[in-house]
């Protein structure tokens, strides 16, 4: 059974460049004529939203803060809860989101990490590269972040990657207990 999203881009695809989605006619000075439809904008199809991305990452790009050196960080769900989000896809993402919100907010104001409030951006993946349900979200993080009290920038100990990759983290330091 498909969902409500999938059912439209099921829709979208099998309706892409086709005279369902209308079109135009292109007329080159040698007098050849080409028919061109229009195609779904769906972000399912590699090809079409190509346009859109563009646009996106330029806005995305104006909203750099002037660092040395932004971060890429991955939180992946587990293959064996993959496929729980396909029918609890609010739920399960939010918690998703929220781990890693809380994660990467927690780690950074550690003052043994960096001591420092950060900001971040964050995608949603569902598929891999393979087509197959990978749920992912990437992150992109500032090389650092601003003081508890807001008086300097903090950098990252190292440009090349936000926090180590083994941390050391208690249940004391995290608020939670055992």
């Amino acid at each position: 059974m498909l969902s409500p999203q999938q059912r439209k881009a099921f829709g979208d695809i099998r309706d892409c460049r086709t005279a369902i989605l209308g079109g135009h006619v292109e007329q080159y000075d040698c007098g050849h004529r080409v028919i061109l439809y229009n195609s779904c904008t769906n972000r399912s199809r590699p090809k079409c939203p190509a346009a859109a991305r563009a646009k996106w990452l330029a806005e995305r790009e104006a909203e750099l803060l002037p660092v040395d050196a932004y971060c890429h960080v991955v939180f992946t769900l587990p293959q064996e809860i993959a496929y729980l989000a396909l029918q609890n896809a609010r739920e399960i993402y939010g918690i998703l989101f929220r781990a890693a919100s809380e994660t990467l907010l927690t780690i950074a104001a550690d003052p043994k990490h960096s001591g420092a409030e950060i900001g971040f951006l964050t995608v949603l993946h569902i598929w891999g590269q393979n087509l197959h349900i990978h749920p992912h979200i990437h992150c992109v993080v500032p090389g650092g972040g601003v003081s508890k009290d807001g008086s300097r920038w903090i950098a990252c100990r190292k440009k090349s990657f936000f926090l180590p990759v083994k941390l050391r983290f208690s249940a004391a330091s995290s608020g939670t207990s055992s």
